[in-house]
């Protein structure tokens, strides 16, 4: 009898736990905005601790690995003048990943892309890639504004499909006369140094080449999607350095239309062994 009632008081207590995680209705959405608006810029240790799991493992270069790694440097954070905020602008969920990018304060004004991976309801890995906000851009345009609705929900892979034909054919192979047949030619950049249009993307990739500038994307790590959203994780060389390149595509109707990115050196120095990648 006092096993039974045992047994049946420990199945009560995970089941009402789980109601308990389930009443929250936190998505994995809700949960990366958490952590980047609660979590890091309010140094709320509590939904760290409840909602990012112990063996976290950690790709920003400047964070130590796991959970404690990620409260160390909530910390050091917390140090900041002026302090640390955080603005999400788009945010997309393939799977166990969701993507979010960002306008920030940390350590003046940067744009940020972030990438977490849940693993059994908890932000189990993330990668970054930081860039110092740009304001004077060769396109007249900010490097976060433009579209933020998602929609097309059912084009989602053969869109998927379309970047990294893209990414492989003219980032990767080099072949710019493919251009025109994934982006449209009124596409809307938002690279700070790049003019806007089809055209825009055309001359400067020549101009890169014409002045020996070293530039290639070598390997493409994760291609996620939600919808008309694809975002891809790569690296490569730019102007001879390792660099780690984030990309946000927009498409529509079957071309890419809008793009946003966040380009930053890969540093020689890590806090962890992981890599940026």
């Amino acid at each position: 009898m006092s096993n039974s009632l045992t047994g049946l008081t420990l199945a009560t207590t995970l089941s009402l736990a789980g109601a308990a995680v389930a009443a929250q209705g936190l998505s994995q959405k809700d949960l990366a905005r958490g952590l980047l608006e609660r979590g890091l810029a309010q140094g709320d240790r509590g939904f760290i601790m409840d909602h990012v799991a112990e063996g976290y493992i950690q790709h920003n270069p400047q964070a130590a690995d796991r959970r404690q790694g990620l409260l160390d440097f909530v910390d050091f954070i917390q140090t900041m003048d002026p302090p640390m905020q955080v603005t999400p602008l788009r945010v997309i969920t393939d799977g166990a990943y969701t993507v979010v990018h960002q306008e920030s304060e940390f350590f003046g004004p940067k744009v940020i892309i972030d990438v977490f991976r849940f693993e059994d309801g908890k932000i189990a890995e993330h990668w970054d890639s930081i860039q110092d906000r740009v304001t004077k851009t060769a396109n007249g345009r900010t490097m976060t504004d433009g579209a933020t609705e998602i929609s097309d929900l059912d084009k989602t892979e053969a869109n998927k499909a379309l970047v990294q034909a893209l990414v492989s054919d003219v980032l990767i192979g080099g072949n710019i006369a493919k251009i025109d047949s994934y982006i449209r030619p009124d596409y809307r950049q938002h690279n700070p140094y790049v003019a806007d249009t089809r055209d825009g993307l055309k001359q400067f990739i020549s101009y890169l080449a014409d002045n020996n500038i070293a530039f290639g994307y070598e390997k493409v790590h994760l291609t996620l999607g939600e919808g008309n959203f694809v975002f891809t994780q790569s690296e490569g060389i730019y102007d001879g350095a390792a660099t780690a390149f984030y990309d946000l595509w927009r498409v529509e109707d079957g071309k890419i239309a809008e793009h946003w990115d966040v380009v930053q050196t890969i540093p020689k120095e890590f806090a962890h062994d992981n890599g940026m990648f």
